[in-house]
């Protein structure tokens, strides 16, 4: 399941990025004192008291401006209104309240989203200085400077507060993204899934602007395609209105149960596609690889095997895909995209037992016991599954410093040898046995 996703907006310079560092705990967005240099949106996810949640860092919103640029930071900030569960409305301290100020109000009062009014930029904290910013009809403004990270605990206090309570609607239609590159075939594949030209399909690349959600039936089982734009590597990203298609399409990763990675079979997988893969993985997605246009590839016995190889070559951090060749074009395979796609999703909804897991892992110790350091050697107490999608598993140890990277990738190997964890990523956490207390 997402989490719940709190944007931070607002005109430009009142020191967002500067707040969303702090939070995110490192330096992700760029910060300089002039406005626009935030012209994306970024997502960190971060954590406060115990609620985890997903940031983003919004370009400023000038809303009466007739500059191109400022018209597209502005769509794409509303685009992160549309998608949050909270937003925190940031303003400038030292300037007090400007006509953008009461622009930007207006429109977050008619989106119906909570909404956490930050005053920045007050580094000498006084109520009376506060006062003034209850006029823009949003609530108790809360005073901070981000910059000395005074007042950050209390937004984000206030923020939790008002995510979703218990559990969210649950949907039982599965959530499918459909992610790649600009013409890689991502829209004829949606159309064929569906079959209907719900997709304008042209050779243009880049005609899918936003991510559009389609929910449909097939063999009984709901689904729900969500097409996105293609993902270009930012240098390309020269038009404005790319920035906020492009994040529209990482969001539909942060939403999609299963992501269907589509490669151009003509081009390969080259290093664009590897990023976007990995971001599908640094999510903890369950995913497969969409060989795409198969049918313009002259074949022989040994096509899928020398494409199979390349693959495991380029995607070493990512040994469990799974991959399908496909023609969108003439249906070839496509019929199977549905049930793979159903397979890596139960996969990474699969529990381990945990007597079985504390088995496996002994037995593979002896195997292979763990290197030593200074005479030390790290013993394991005790391991369980904590959760699923993606399965994460917790050891218990005497020692978590002796476990080395490499070692922890054998485990991690041992279980999807013992299981079938293919098509989605799985993690394993370590932490010493008095931290488990």
């Amino acid at each position: 399941m997402a989490y719940p996703l709190v944007a931070v907006v607002g005109r430009p310079n009142v020191g967002k990025s500067t707040f969303f560092n702090k939070v995110a705990g490192r330096k992700i967005s760029i910060t300089e004192n002039r406005p626009g240099v935030t012209r994306d949106r970024i997502y960190a996810d971060c954590e406060w008291r115990g609620k985890p949640f997903t940031l983003v860092d919004t370009g400023g919103i000038e809303l009466k401006s007739d500059d191109t640029m400022w018209r597209h930071i502005a769509k794409q900030a509303e685009v992160a209104v549309e998608t949050a569960d909270v937003i925190l409305f940031f303003t400038d301290g030292r300037e007090g309240i400007t006509s953008s100020d009461y622009d930007v109000a207006d429109m977050l009062r008619r989106c119906g989203k909570p909404v956490v009014l930050v005053v920045n930029k007050i580094d000498d904290y006084s109520p009376d200085k506060l006062f003034e910013y209850y006029a823009l009809g949003l609530g108790e403004p809360f005073g901070v400077s981000s910059e000395h990270s005074r007042g950050i605990g209390d937004v984000l206090d206030k923020a939790v507060e008002q995510f979703p309570h218990g559990d969210a609607e649950e949907h039982d239609a599965l959530k499918i993204a459909v992610v790649g590159k600009p013409n890689a075939g991502k829209s004829s594949l949606v159309n064929k899934l569906l079959g209907a030209e719900r997709s304008i399909v042209t050779d243009i690349a880049g005609t899918t602007r936003d991510a559009i959600d389609t929910t449909f039936e097939r063999g009984g089982k709901k689904y729900t395609i969500i097409d996105t734009a293609g993902i270009r590597r930012k240098r390309s990203v020269d038009d404005d209105v790319e920035y906020y298609s492009v994040l529209r399409a990482f969001d539909a990763v942060r939403r999609a149960d299963v992501c269907l990675l589509t490669v151009d079979c003509n081009e390969g997988l080259t290093e664009q596609d590897v990023k976007i893969i990995g971001y599908v993985h640094e999510a903890g997605k369950p995913s497969v690889i969409v060989m795409n246009k198969w049918d313009t590839i002259e074949k022989d016995t040994h096509t899928v095997q020398k494409f199979e190889e390349k693959l495991k070559n380029d995607l070493k951090f990512m040994d469990y895909f799974k991959s399908v060749y496909v023609s969108a074009k003439t249906g070839q395979r496509t019929d199977k995209i549905l049930a793979l796609a159903e397979e890596v999703y139960a996969h990474a909804n699969f529990r381990v037992p945990t007597g079985a897991l504390n088995d496996l892992l002994i037995d593979a110790m002896r195997v292979s016991e763990p290197p030593s350091y200074q005479g030390r050697r790290m013993k394991l107490y005790y391991a369980s599954q904590v959760a699923v999608n993606p399965p994460l598993f917790a050891l218990v140890v005497n020692d978590e410093t002796l476990l080395h990277f490499s070692y922890k990738r054998y485990l991690e190997n041992v279980i999807r040898e013992a299981y079938d964890f293919s098509g989605t990523p799985i993690k394993v956490q370590v932490r010493n046995k008095k931290e488990k207390e």
